[in-house]
């Protein structure tokens, strides 16, 4: 979908808190809209996810990420601290904490989180056991034809071949899950795409206030 950029509510206008997940191939532009989001729309932020890598230069912990060791992180699992969780590449681990959600919805910020579909679905079941996550929470899907896709891929000079090829079969698997989200966007530009975003933001608003 694509629509027309919707203006804010007016000054005064209380929104409630809203919880935007959004997932896509890689390539498929999620991240670039996520940080667009949050540099445009005051009061909205990423969800700090948590990972059990070492920070990279310039990484700070709380702020890029929330670093913690293995076994930090299977103790923050064991007492059920995690609204999702998945190793990567059989390496390490990345997870989104309840908190790192649930506390800065309850001090009335808005958040947005970029994640695979494997995540989407854990959040969804974390959502089917907390009305108020369900209420607050939209998800979209990011959906690029395959021309598009393959295009971006090689436009940002970071794969080769093989690993592009590795990379579509990702994108089909993950497109069978498409009809699962709220919503789903159409990919064309940068600015089509943002304006659709914000379309489906002015509906998690309306259902977030419900």
């Amino acid at each position: 979908m694509s629509a027309p950029a919707t203006p804010p509510p007016p000054a005064g206008m209380t929104s409630a808190p809203v919880f935007l997940v959004l997932a896509g191939p890689a390539g498929s532009g999620k991240s670039t809209l996520c940080d667009r989001l949050v540099d445009e729309l005051p009061g909205f932020e990423r969800v700090i996810t948590t990972t059990t890598r070492a920070p990279r230069d310039g990484e700070v912990d709380g702020v890029h990420y929330h670093f913690l060791t293995p076994e930090q992180f299977d103790r923050k699992i064991a007492a059920g601290e995690f609204l999702e969780w998945a190793w990567v590449h059989g390496r390490r681990r990345y997870g989104t904490l309840a908190s790192s959600v649930l506390d800065p919805m309850a001090a009335g910020r808005s958040l947005v989180i970029s994640i695979d579909v494997q995540g989407v679905e854990s959040l969804r079941r974390a959502a089917a056991a907390d009305p108020l996550l369900a209420r607050r929470m939209t998800t979209v899907f990011i959906v690029v034809d395959r021309d598009r896709l393959v295009a971006r891929m090689r436009a940002r000079a970071k794969d080769d071949e093989a690993e592009i090829a590795g990379r579509m079969k990702t994108a089909e698997r993950e497109l069978q899950e498409a009809h699962k989200f709220d919503f789903r966007i159409e990919s064309r530009t940068r600015d089509e795409d943002f304006a659709a975003l914000l379309h489906i933001l002015e509906r998690a608003r309306a259902k977030s206030r419900a």
